[in-house]
């Protein structure tokens, strides 16, 4: 099949969505398929054999400069001017101004690609590519309905809301065009559920497909760091609980030797910043960032202790690859979290969402048992080599893709091209040796 894959931002190390568009298309590749990625800024790392086309936007939201004003030149067509005055009254742009950037280039290629593959765009442009004669499959990572919700329920000031409130405005058009979408895959039965209770979309065109761990996270050759605690997380996104987690390593310092890894880059003066100054843990508590695949894999096998205190997540990309890398797991028990750990006590002890105390609690129980920590390390490892591949994955999304294309032409009367519905020899072979 000869797939284009699309996603507005495409953050290569951080969010899900460039981490899913990188190994998905390198494993379609390696099963037989032509794989083209459409993206946006920032744009993906991709592996030898996927194509690249970048559709370039304002890149309002750029480091170290957010929220920036363009120069005049820099605007080329209407949708620009679109970016730039939606942003301009607190809105999100981007998955509407990327949709109809993609349609627009979509619409001069429609002989070169059998399927067209959504990763949460969810624009209005999407609607039209099926209109233009491209089948379109949908995946939704999880609402971001419960990202808003998030946001307001921790801010009080009432200009702050309304700013929230318009900044989340795309999420209308979302819905509108995840109920419309033909078939929607989403990574967790969380997510499946969560997405028909806030978009309205039909359970029955939905399909969960597990996401996968690359097979460079391995567990360690190197002894873990004594009080070494590690969370991956967005900082300054409430969303991800590390403000729990501060105030409880906070707490936990007071007694012991111990030392912050976050795996972020904060926002100058933010949140984050301002709590770690206002509980005066700054010296112990470590930003990092930038990092090569490598030396996230050392970093993780670093911690005696990982920490996953998110409020919600429609999967959790960092504690699949934690789990790989055989460290132990405090995790809250929110979103689709323990559907990924499993059992409770077996690959991650699971704590109450926003509760410092039980989080405290566990933390200190755990850094002060190595017997237990190094059981649900190896039993981490174990369920992620049973469950977590990116082969399986592509196979099964190619099966979503046959049946997609499938149902678009028989409604149409149309005859796919010649091989688009038969399996590749890799995906045969692949099956076979599961």
């Amino acid at each position: 099949m000869r797939i284009a894959l699309l996603s507005y931002r495409s953050k290569p190390h951080c969010g899900g969505q460039g981490i899913y568009i990188r190994h998905l298309s390198r494993e379609l590749v390696a099963l037989g398929h032509s794989v083209e990625v459409f993206s946006g800024q920032p744009y993906p790392e991709l592996d030898e054999g996927v194509a690249l086309t970048k559709l370039p936007s304002l890149d309002l939201y750029r480091e170290p400069d957010p929220f920036r004003v363009p120069r005049f030149r820099e605007f080329r067509d209407r949708i620009d001017v679109e970016e730039f005055a939606t942003m301009c009254t607190a809105g999100f742009p981007e998955p509407k101004t990327f949709s109809a950037r993609a349609a627009r280039a979509l619409r001069e290629r429609l002989d070169d690609f059998d399927v067209v593959h959504d990763n949460q765009v969810l624009g209005y442009g999407m609607l039209e590519i099926e209109q233009m004669g491209l089948p379109l499959i949908t995946t939704l990572h999880h609402p971001i309905t419960f990202d808003r919700r998030i946001d307001l329920a921790q801010t009080r000031n009432p200009w702050r809301r309304l700013t929230l409130r318009r900044w989340y405005g795309f999420l209308k058009m979302q819905g509108r065009v995840a109920r419309a979408a033909r078939k929607v895959l989403t990574p967790s039965e969380t997510s499946k559920r969560d997405i028909a209770t806030d978009f309205g979309v039909d359970p029955a065109r939905m399909q969960v497909i597990l996401l996968g761990v690359d097979h460079g996270f391995v567990p360690p050759s190197k002894p873990r760091v004594p009080g070494r605690i590690l969370a991956m997380a967005s900082a300054d996104a409430p969303m991800k609980g590390i403000a729990t987690l501060l105030e409880a390593f906070a707490k936990l310092r007071t007694e012991r030797d111990l030392e912050l890894m976050l795996v972020t880059k904060p926002q100058p003066g933010g949140r984050t910043e301002k709590l770690i100054d206002k509980l005066a843990i700054q010296d112990s508590v470590r930003f990092v960032h930038g990092v090569s695949d490598a030396e996230l894999v050392e970093l993780m096998g670093s911690a005696e202790v990982a920490c996953v205190p998110s409020l919600y997540e429609g999967f959790s990309l960092p504690t699949a690859e934690l789990m790989a890398c055989s460290t132990p797991l405090i995790v809250s028990r929110a979103g689709a979290i323990p559907e990924v750990v499993g059992p409770d006590g077996l690959c991650a002890d699971l704590v109450t969402p926003g509760d410092v105390g039980e989080l405290e609690a566990a933390l200190g129980a755990l850094l002060d048992d190595p017997e237990r920590r190094a059981r649900m390390g190896r039993a981490g490892r174990e369920r992620v080599e049973e469950l977590f591949s990116w082969r399986a994955v592509a196979a099964t999304v190619a099966d979503a893709y046959r049946e997609v294309v499938e149902a678009f032409h028989a409604e149409r009367g149309t005859t796919p091209a010649p091989g688009v519905l038969t399996r590749t020899t890799q995906e045969e072979n692949h099956r076979a040796d599961r």
